[in-house]
């Protein structure tokens, strides 16, 4: 059972909030992964289980004025819209170039005439050769870059960093399961080469834990870079099937791989000292429930208060 702590660490509440992604209640990469739940029903429940804030899903509407009335109405921001990065493929560095501009231009409609210093910070991950899309063994053919390709993302996320930072929003660089930053060590590699004024770290524990590496000890290491946080549980009896019987990343999932922060089935224990690593670090920001779960079997409400019931205890809000 996951451990709850009496202490409350120091992170304002003025300052750091609490979002969720709707991958509770569809998957966004695997579309047959949902049971019909509608946009308004998603947003309400997020609302309705104590977050304010969400990343956008494919079921969200597109014109940025219906999408902040939807989303005022619930007082709820956009805490991250995703962009995938293409820059290890040279001939896809443009189209990924341009698909960030126009991300920024979107929140920036969307956030038009809204006062609220809950701002979105752009996402991005490295999916150049990427088998978590594909219907293959997720953990055996993970892509391992080449000093070039090294050298072609870094140089791509400094570009688009920049980019994101002259018009007021942090890049954060999510690792991932299936990509070629995964593990710890490209995650390391990946810091080490980026420039740390505009690229900075997304921090995942779950899939950080799920590839082999240990959340508090990356946290520790690159607690400065650490702008936006994904607390996402897992169960490690998952985990092992997946290695075990050469299971794609879509059958993880559907197997559930993934779970939320205070599920006793989930095996990621560490919550309370990552927050106080963060609150040591002086974190503002976003700190997001991500569960890509199958509503079919994990009724997404039930998951998103258990999330969030568990979180605001611990952060003593």
């Amino acid at each position: 059972m996951i451990a709850m702590t009496t202490k409350a660490p120091k992170l304002p509440k003025d300052k750091v909030w609490l979002g969720v992604t709707p991958t509770l209640w569809w998957n966004d990469d695997f579309l047959t992964i949902d049971i019909g739940i509608p946009f308004g029903q998603c947003v309400s429940e997020m609302a309705l289980a104590g977050f304010k804030g969400c990343s956008v899903g494919h079921k969200y509407p597109t014109d940025p004025k219906v999408l902040q009335a939807a989303l005022r109405l619930r007082d709820l921001r956009v805490s991250e819209p995703w962009v995938s990065t293409y820059f290890t493929i040279e001939a896809m560095k443009q189209q990924t170039i341009d698909k960030v501009g126009a991300q920024l231009d979107f929140m920036e409609q969307f956030e038009a005439g809204w006062d609220d210093p809950r701002r979105a910070d752009l996402v991005v991950a490295e999916f150049g050769h990427a088998v978590n899309p594909l219907p293959v063994a997720l953990f055996p053919n993970c892509p391992v870059f080449d000093n070039a390709q090294w050298q072609a993302l870094a140089e791509g996320l400094n570009e688009i960093g920049l980019l994101a930072k002259n018009r007021g929003r942090k890049l954060c660089y999510h690792h991932h399961l299936g990509t070629g930053v995964m593990r710890s060590e490209s995650v390391d590699r990946l810091m080490a080469l980026t420039d740390p004024d505009v690229v900075h770290l997304l921090l995942d524990t779950a899939h950080l834990a799920a590839a082999g590496g240990d959340p508090i000890a990356l946290a520790k290491k690159h607690a400065s870079r650490i702008k936006h946080v994904h607390l996402k549980n897992m169960r490690e009896k998952v985990v092992k099937e997946v290695h075990a019987k050469g299971w794609s990343f879509e059958q993880g999932i559907e197997a559930g791989i993934f779970t939320v922060p205070g599920d006793p089935d989930g095996s990621i224990n560490s919550y309370p000292e990552l927050i106080d690593i963060l609150a040591g670090a002086k974190f503002e920001g976003w700190l997001v429930v991500e569960a890509e779960q199958d509503p079919a079997k994990a009724n997404p409400l039930k998951y998103a208060k258990i999330a969030s019931d568990y979180l605001h205890h611990l952060l003593g809000w």
